[in-house]
């Protein structure tokens, strides 16, 4: 997701969405979100549903056409469990 409009001029704005929202200025996945606020999972999709409707945020695709992750990704997780 990455950021293309200011949220300073909607109604019912949460911190939450503010936190969403700056966190987005660089690309970063959904579970990177969830990661870096703390917040549950469908939480952190709401938020995101509403920045979008809003147009605060632009949603980019899995570049794998097939929606399946990439190798370097199940690595990357694999190696998170082991650490744990």
């Amino acid at each position: 997701m990455s950021v293309v409009a200011s949220i300073r001029d909607w109604q019912y704005v949460e911190p939450e969405h503010e936190a969403v929202l700056e966190l987005c200025r660089e690309p970063l996945s959904v579970s990177e979100l969830v990661s870096r606020t703390g917040l549950p999972l469908g939480v952190v999709r709401v938020l995101l549903g509403d920045l979008l409707d809003m147009g605060a945020i632009r949603v980019s695709g899995s570049s794998h056409s097939d929606g399946r992750p990439g190798v370097g990704l199940i690595r990357e997780v694999l190696a998170g469990l082991r650490a744990l």
